[in-house]
């Protein structure tokens, strides 16, 4: 029988729980990449907001390459690169908060001037 203490993410188990996430986008297996995140997860970028893991899965198919990772309890954040399919990888850095071993709230940022002069380009 769980615990209160138990739903609450130890490090190790935050720092796995992103960590799966990430390499399922790599992977390209959304539907278990979905699995990480809580229903009515939130995303905050520097380009938009997203209210909702469905939502947030439609628009986010990059792939990471993961710099570094530090975890605080149910918050791990990840400093990584992200190509968004252009010739520029952006340098990022993503706060993700766990809620019952879900990801709850992600927040991104980096310096999207490359990603808009890409977009002008087209």
């Amino acid at each position: 029988m769980k615990t209160k203490q138990d739903a609450i993410p130890t490090a190790s188990n935050a720092k796995e729980i992103v960590l799966n996430f990430i390499n399922a986008l790599n992977e390209e297996d959304f539907d278990s990449a979905r699995t990480y995140l809580n229903e009515d997860m939130v995303f905050d970028g520097v380009l938009g907001h997203r209210d909702g893991a469905d939502i947030y899965m439609k628009d986010m198919k990059f792939k990471y390459k993961i710099k570094k990772a530090f975890i605080d309890g149910d918050d791990v954040c990840l400093l990584y690169n992200i190509d968004m399919g252009g010739k520029e990888k952006i340098f990022t850095c993503g706060r993700y908060q766990l809620q019952n071993d879900k990801i709850k709230k992600l927040k991104v940022v980096f310096d999207p001037r490359p990603v808009i002069e890409q977009s002008d380009k087209k």
